[in-house]
């Protein structure tokens, strides 16, 4: 077993660097499908999710090159239709992101239903509405998505999504990309990935118009040749840093960011009292006196996400008042409440709705993380708390931070990860 031992209590000051976005990578990684040569994707983060997403593509026959530490080259000319392997699509969300690329080049596909956080009911019937209106057929059977384009090759069509859908939305972009005509996708989601992403398709030779308005005109074209493409700063990673400085208190510059991604984080932590300061490509985040209550909502971009939702909830717990924290989006987003109960918050839920009473402080304890976002807002806690928190089930963590311990030890936290023998080991070992 590995865990995150942490001694609470101490303020942070230095410089953090900002990987690239997790979620425009893993929906990137796939969309290299669709080119004809040799892409190389800049600004790579170094996570788990994305080693997954490259191992996938190398078992249907991508080459993949690594350039340096945060860049790929990859060669998706003599990639192979075969179903996507069970043992790796299970472990990663973003494994939807295959049926949309290889229903566009292939005009059929076999992908095992996604993984990745358990935040309750997550169904793709949005993706499925839109491959179909596309004209294609889709079923589950033997454990794989099947999708198959009835003409062998997707049609443009007009999808108007029931939901604002992130995943969806970049899913049926990804299959219309080489589609036979128009496709027109209404009620689209306006998150910064999905505007990485319709950049990286159209860098390649795609014809997308719209990417961050609510309505995605995507004109299918032949082929994507190759070329380069850097990915964005990672949103929710900033988001994170900002929130720990929140509640750990001193004074850090986050540095490699887009501020306006970050406007809606930004607004919540000032109306707090913590102090963050726009300096070109950085924002220096800094707090030393008392952290005021606020209500939270977490809605579609540019509403505050619900991937920050757990780590603003960290804040809340050391902020003076009455706080209510409300999910708009996932309906099983408060499983860590109990954890953070461990360490003397004060949370009271009800289906959507958190209510958090403020506390002095709160106190170093044992816990768990059960998804990745959840993991990361222990850390903030145990970052702020007195006394020593110890992490296990990190690997949700390192889904989707890139050496979140460097990078944090690098600003004066104390936190490091240990490496203990897990019960049956240690019972092997003592008899």
């Amino acid at each position: 077993m590995t865990k995150y031992v942490i001694t609470g209590g101490k303020p942070l000051y230095g410089t953090i660097d900002i990987s690239g976005a997790k979620n425009a990578a893993v929906a990137i990684i796939p969309a290299a499908l669709l080119v004809d040569g040799v892409c190389r994707i800049e600004n790579i983060p170094q996570i788990s999710d994305v080693t997954l997403i490259l191992n996938i593509l190398q078992d249907l026959g991508a080459e993949v090159r690594t350039v340096n530490r945060t860049t790929v080259d990859i060669d998706c000319s003599h990639v192979r239709n075969q179903p996507v392997p069970h043992q790796l699509a299970r472990k990663i969300r973003a494994s939807y992101y295959l049926i949309g690329a290889l229903l566009s080049r292939f005009g059929s596909a076999q992908v095992p239903p996604p993984g990745g956080c358990d935040l309750g009911g997550r169904p793709i019937d949005q993706h499925i509405k839109g491959f179909t209106a596309m004209g294609a057929d889709v079923d589950v059977r033997g454990g794989y998505i099947h999708a198959t384009a009835r003409d062998g090759r997707l049609k443009g069509s007009q999808v108007y999504l029931d939901i604002v859908s992130v995943g969806a939305t970049m899913n049926i972009m990804l299959a219309a990309t080489l589609a036979d005509g128009l496709t027109i996708i209404e009620n689209a989601a306006k998150e910064p990935h999905i505007v990485d992403l319709a950049n990286f398709l159209n860098s390649m030779g795609a014809d997308i118009m719209g990417a961050g308005t609510d309505v995605i005109k995507v004109r299918g074209v032949d082929r994507l040749a190759g070329g380069t493409y850097s990915i964005i700063p990672d949103q929710i990673e900033a988001g994170t840093y900002m929130a720990a400085v929140a509640a750990a208190g001193g004074q850090v510059r986050i540095h490699n960011i887009i501020p306006k991604h970050l406007e809606c984080i930004t607004a919540k932590l000032q109306e707090m009292g913590v102090s963050v300061v726009e300096d070109g490509d950085d924002l220096v985040v800094s707090r030393r006196g008392a952290l005021s209550r606020a209500n939270v909502k977490t809605m579609p971009y540019p509403g505050f996400p619900t991937d920050m939702q757990p780590q603003i909830a960290a804040v809340l717990c050391l902020a003076q008042g009455t706080s209510v924290l409300t999910e708009g989006v996932w309906d099983n987003r408060y499983r860590y409440v109990d954890e953070f109960r461990r360490l003397g918050a004060q949370i009271q839920v009800d289906g959507k709705v958190a209510v958090i009473e403020g506390v002095s402080q709160l106190t170093g304890a044992p816990v768990r993380a059960c998804d990745l976002r959840a993991g990361a807002a222990l850390v903030i806690a145990g970052l702020a708390a007195h006394g020593v928190t110890e992490i296990d089930s990190i690997y949700h963590i390192e889904r989707g931070y890139e050496d979140i311990v460097r990078k944090l030890t690098g600003v004066g936290a104390d936190i490091r990860v240990v490496i203990t023998p897990d019960q049956e080991e240690a019972q092997a070992n003592a008899g």
